[in-house]
């Protein structure tokens, strides 16, 4: 009888199984960052969180960043308007619509930067939190496209 020897494959490593996306790394990075709307941040953090189940955290361009399988928003520390969000679909391109996608957004958040990428700016904590509802509304729909 003949045993054939078989090549020893390994398990495809998970996509975002780094350190760096980990809630643990985006509180060791907020508890080290020195910034005016520190706050505020963390309060967006919880928001985009609770916007829908599967969305996690990690730190990606040396920022706090959200992903689904892709990373889809990261944290703009250097807003100077107050506290930024950058709306994108990920590092791999994907095939868009001639237009782009297609968000609502009754409340006029959304500053396009692109076909695939939009910016949010909240002046402080205080419109953050008088536009919460609206944020996550949007959050929702923009990770259906990710």
């Amino acid at each position: 009888m003949r045993f054939l020897a078989m090549a020893a494959t390994k398990p495809p490593k998970p996509a975002h199984a780094t350190p760096a996306d980990t809630t643990e790394a985006v509180d060791a990075f907020m508890k080290r960052l020195v910034h005016p709307h520190s706050a505020a941040i963390e309060d967006m953090r919880r928001i985009i969180l609770g916007a829908a189940p599967g969305i996690r955290e990690g730190i990606k361009w040396n920022a706090p960043s959200f992903r689904t399988d892709e990373y889809f928003a990261t944290t703009n520390l250097r807003e100077k308007a107050g506290i930024g969000l950058i709306l994108h679909l990920g590092a791999k391109v994907k095939s868009l619509p001639a237009k782009g996608i297609a968000v609502a957004d009754p409340a006029r958040l959304l500053e396009w930067l692109g076909k695939d990428r939009a910016m949010i700016v909240f002046r402080d904590q205080h419109d953050l939190a008088g536009r919460k509802k609206p944020l996550a509304t949007l959050i929702k729909a923009w990770i259906a496209y990710v």
